[in-house]
């Protein structure tokens, strides 16, 4: 681990993680509980929201979808305050990215008095979900992030700046994040320690597989059974070769519900040359993902299509996967992952139109830049202009 990180790790103090999974779980609990006995209670519709969503980032718990999703069709059919409702089954729709959904009825939540800062956050969540108005979301987010007891903001912010391709600057972000947390729950500081692992692995256009390893240990360190940790360090394992910790990691969380699981133990199998195990884990992924796919279609539209560009070995449904997210959220990402899926689909045309959007879109990003649809816009430029010379 470099020598930032070690310090900062040496220096925060936290709940254990394990300890604090069984409260989260208790407090769940509890929460349902209280708004089953009086559902207009101040405040515990919003906290059942709040903790489902930990449920699911941590616990990889993908049911707190569904249960978030009851929640909001049964707050319809009361007689509830709208401002409070239509505020709540916005978070739940950015939560399960309908952006477009959550977009109407944050409008109409701020048409109904909601509360003017919660409202701005959750507006800067989805303009910065789909890609949308990024100037001012980075503005927005550089000035509420230096506001005091604003210690929430470091984290979109960072992201941010990644997803802008000022990776230094999102990794100054991240530190501070960490030096400046002001509290013992070890969430946040797992996710931080995700979002520098992911920063590191797969944002800068070098990974540095070692780094990211190191940010992901942090992670289950203080969330041990942190879902999506254990399976992003689990694929640096196997790129390496190791199987045997890429197994330990995945043994202990297979029960989560989360189908990338089993799709990464299918890959651990495959690598073992355990043939038989690794179909029987191909297909859960599969099964997992066309299950969450039928569902929240746009929430696990990408992942469906990482997945079938992989171990699932069905590359038009990936292409049709990411199209269905990039049509949803535009993103540099987005664009790549469905042109790249066009290209193993054999959908040329396709790949070239997906080239000349998400140049006129992104071009003028320094992630752009990065990205390898530069290089192929510069060399699609470079044959057309030969062309026209040559006639």
């Amino acid at each position: 681990m470099d020598h930032a990180s070690s310090q900062i790790e040496a220096r925060l103090q936290a709940t254990n993680g394990e300890i604090a999974v069984i409260n989260l779980k208790s407090a769940l609990q509890a929460s349902w509980s209280r708004f089953w006995r009086d559902p207009h209670r101040a405040g515990v519709a919003e906290l059942v929201v709040e903790q489902e969503q930990l449920t699911a980032q941590y616990l990889g718990n993908l049911q707190a979808f569904d249960r978030m999703e009851a929640l909001v069709h049964t707050l319809a059919e009361l007689k509830f305050d709208v401002g409070r409702y239509k505020f709540i089954k916005a978070k739940v729709a950015c939560s399960t990215h309908r952006f477009a959904e959550a977009r109407t009825a944050l409008a109409q939540a701020v048409a109904a008095g909601a509360d003017w800062n919660d409202s701005e956050r959750l507006s800067l969540t989805i303009d910065q979900a789909t890609g949308s108005n990024l100037n001012a979301v980075l503005e927005a987010r550089r000035e509420r992030a230096a506001m005091p007891g604003n210690w929430g903001e470091f984290v979109p912010l960072g992201a941010l700046q990644a997803d802008l391709g000022e990776f230094k600057e999102a990794d100054r972000t991240y530190l501070k994040a960490l030096q400046e947390y002001p509290d013992v729950s070890p969430f946040p500081l797992a996710w931080v320690c995700f979002q520098l692992g992911v920063l590191w692995g797969e944002c800068v256009p070098i990974p540095q597989e070692n780094r990211a390893a190191q940010w992901y240990k942090m992670a289950i360190n203080y969330v041990p059974c942190y879902v999506k940790a254990r399976v992003h360090l689990s694929e640096i394992y196997l790129n390496s070769g190791n199987t045997e910790d890429a197994l330990s990691l995945l043994t202990p969380v297979m029960t989560s519900g989360d189908p990338e699981v089993s799709w990464r133990l299918a890959d651990v199998m495959t690598a073992c040359g355990r043939n038989a195990e690794a179909e029987s884990y191909l297909y859960n992924a599969r099964t997992g993902f066309e299950e969450l796919l039928q569902k929240h279609l746009l929430a696990f539209a990408d992942h469906g299509a990482e997945f079938y560009s992989g171990s699932g070995n069905n590359a038009v449904r990936a292409f049709e996967l990411a199209s269905v997210n990039l049509t949803n959220r535009p993103t540099l990402k987005a664009f790549e992952q469905a042109y790249e899926t066009a290209i193993a689909a054999d959908f040329p045309r396709d790949a070239q139109n997906l080239i000349s959007d998400a140049t006129k879109r992104w071009t003028n990003t320094k992630a752009f830049q990065y990205s390898t649809l530069a290089n192929v816009a510069q060399a699609s430029n470079h044959s057309g202009e030969k062309l026209h010379a040559e006639t």
